[in-house]
């Protein structure tokens, strides 16, 4: 049975600034309506959410625990005021959070499918990262009643594979054997319970992943703020062009550091600003592997 629900959420927010990048393996979307595959203990259900022309929002889900589900996937009670409020006069996302006032990250079903991300979204092609997620959750996963969805992935669907069967689907070796080896090692969505700082380190131990990863599963996997997106590609061109010359991933920390606790929201913020052009930005584009100058 299908359970409808209309609520207002707390704070600006927009779904459709929200969605980008939207349809994976576990949702779709179509006609302004987001569909996803929620995992809800142990069994799966689907949730749907979309947003009427006043901004209420309307989420459908198959129980108590399913809406509860779907209220973290979109997070419509994430009042981010107080972020919006604070960096209005931002010299870099000043301009962006009033263009984009609504936008907020959509999250993960699971916080394997967030490992699952981080390892794949370490290529340099973004799309073929995407699109290499996919392939795997397609081809692990059950498909969800009679749609195309499939169900979450787990640390035990993840546990129970071969590293090579990982490496088939396009995964690199070393990313594949450290996937599965921490799904055997650890039920991931233990995170959880852990504050930001506990998780954020203990992903940042493991072979393979870094400060990047960090900040991908805590703000998609585990809905935290506080971990930016230190070495993003998108972050890395922006502080090139900044700064003149092309820097180095870690050096993007600095380029986060002014936002504090919102330093994960704020990643999102600069990547849209710097896409929209909203940053007032030397005419110079620095090349990252210079000719050397020949006398």
């Amino acid at each position: 049975m299908s359970l409808e629900r209309v609520v207002r959420p707390a704070g600006p927010f927009s779904l459709a600034q929200s969605l980008k990048h939207a349809s994976d393996a576990t949702r779709v979307l179509r006609d302004e309506t987001l569909t996803t595959t929620l995992r809800v203990g142990d069994r799966v259900e689907i949730g749907s959410v979309r947003q009427l022309v006043d901004g209420r929002v309307v989420l459908r889900a198959e129980s108590e625990e399913g809406f509860e589900q779907l209220r973290f996937v979109v997070p419509i009670d994430a009042d981010h005021t107080e972020f919006l409020r604070r960096f209005a006069r931002d010299p870099l996302i000043g301009a962006a959070t009033l263009q984009f006032q609504g936008m907020r990250q959509l999250r993960l079903p699971t916080v394997a499918q967030a490992f699952l991300r981080a390892f794949c979204g370490q290529l340099i092609d973004s799309r073929y990262a995407r699109e290499l997620e996919v392939k795997i959750v397609r081809a692990i996963s059950p498909k969800v009643g009679d749609t195309t969805l499939r169900e979450p992935p787990t640390s035990a669907m993840f546990a129970q594979l071969a590293p090579a069967k990982l490496r088939q689907l396009g995964l690199h070796a070393r990313r594949a054997a450290a996937l599965v080896r921490i799904c055997r090692s650890v039920e991931l969505e233990r995170l959880r319970s852990l504050t930001t700082e506990q998780a954020a380190a203990f992903i940042e131990r493991e072979r393979g992943l870094g400060p990047w990863s960090a900040g991908v599963i805590c703000l998609e996997g585990l809905g935290r703020t506080e971990r930016g997106l230190v070495g993003d590609l998108s972050l890395i061109k922006l502080m090139s062009r900044l700064r003149g010359r092309w820097v180095e991933g870690w050096e993007t920390a600095e380029l986060l550091a002014p936002y504090g606790e919102w330093a994960g929201l704020a990643s999102l913020y600069l990547a849209t600003a710097f896409k929209h052009a909203l940053i007032p930005l030397p005419p110079e584009r620095p090349e990252r592997f210079p000719r050397p100058a020949y006398a």
